[in-house]
């Protein structure tokens, strides 16, 4: 049995502290908004992120830093671009010997960086394990079989967390390519963004089948620029990340890229989801850093356009179509 805290009760966060404690394992979620924890108080559920999912009374809900002083390992279940501030506040309260675990999946600017490096950075001396893969926590919280993979430099933290994490509903691989997973969890965000604009331009599963490949095919290329393993994007990190976001409405880039392609501005869309996107945010890192390794990414850079330019869909779709031909694997 082991002290753990979740900062983040998002719905991913929440999915994983019921896991956990169903695990054996003594969990705190922690959030930042004190009148959510309240509310999840209250009510027994968190009915913001995952509603008519129960919440064992046994796990601990606080909104205050010093609660996570124990555990001796924090779930960092924060959106991607809130992880850098939330490590940095509480750089002097997490234990020196936590293990701490990523689940979000993106890039942090200012420098552009992995999240493993930002928890790094922000706390040093403590090992970092990502878990990633495809797993929607609305599923995950109804005890669907679901399967991921965890990733570290340090082999003990890594099998340490499989161990803590697995049961008989959610399986868990190692893979010790963690920029790898890294990668391919952040990019397949930009790719399910452009799966929802297909979809909300009306055009069918050809068109989807294709993307998804292609946007393989760049990740691929962009993760092999920054030293990881080409075979991990054939794995549940890669290509079954791509597949679940890319084709289920639990996806939120998918929803979101859904209401783009069907006229809405996006921060629109974003406003009336009420929920972070981090396709939105993966799609200008992606773009940064392909251009930065001189990488060739046409999907990414049609939505970095889509998002942060005047392109329309419809132009980008023809844009796409029109391009020179070329070998595949070129």
């Amino acid at each position: 049995m082991a002290n753990i805290a979740v900062l983040g009760a998002g719905s991913w966060g929440t999915a994983l502290a019921r896991l956990l404690f169903f695990n054996g394992h003594n969990v705190l979620m922690w959030s930042i908004d004190e009148k959510q924890i309240e509310e999840m108080r209250e009510l027994g559920e968190n009915r913001q992120f995952l509603p008519d999912i129960l919440l064992p009374p046994e796990i601990s809900l606080s909104s205050t830093r010093t609660a996570v002083a124990q555990a001796e390992i924090v779930v960092f279940a924060v959106p991607s671009h809130a992880v850098e501030q939330v490590a940095h506040d509480f750089a002097t309260i997490i234990r020196p010997d936590a293990l701490l675990v990523s689940v979000a999946k993106g890039f942090v600017p200012h420098p552009l960086r992995r999240i493993s490096q930002v928890l790094e950075d922000e706390l040093p001396g403590r090992a970092v394990v990502v878990l990633s893969g495809p797993s929607h926590a609305e599923e995950v919280a109804r005890d669907m079989p679901t399967v991921v993979c965890v990733s570290s430099y340090d082999e003990a933290a890594m099998l340490r967390v499989q161990s803590v994490f697995s049961s008989r509903f959610f399986r868990v691989y190692t893979n010790s390519d963690l920029i790898g997973v890294e990668v391919a969890g952040a990019v397949k965000n930009v790719i399910a963004l452009m799966s929802g604009v297909l979809s909300g331009l009306g055009l069918g599963d050809n068109t989807r089948a294709a993307l998804m490949t292609r946007g393989l095919a760049e990740m691929i290329r962009l993760g092999v620029a920054m030293g990881a393993d080409p075979s991990t994007f054939s794995g549940l990190a890669g290509i079954g990340d791509l597949i679940v976001t890319c084709t289920s409405m639990h996806s939120r880039n998918f929803r979101a890229g859904r209401s783009i392609g069907r006229g809405k501005a996006w921060p629109q869309v974003l406003s009336e989801m009420g929920m972070v996107v981090e396709g939105v945010y993966a799609t200008e890192y992606t773009y940064e850093l392909a251009k930065r390794l001189n990488i060739s990414m046409p999907l990414t850079e049609q939505m970095y356009r889509i998002l942060y330019e005047t392109q329309t869909p419809e132009a980008a779709m023809n844009e796409l179509m029109g391009r020179a031909s070329t070998h595949e694997w070129a």
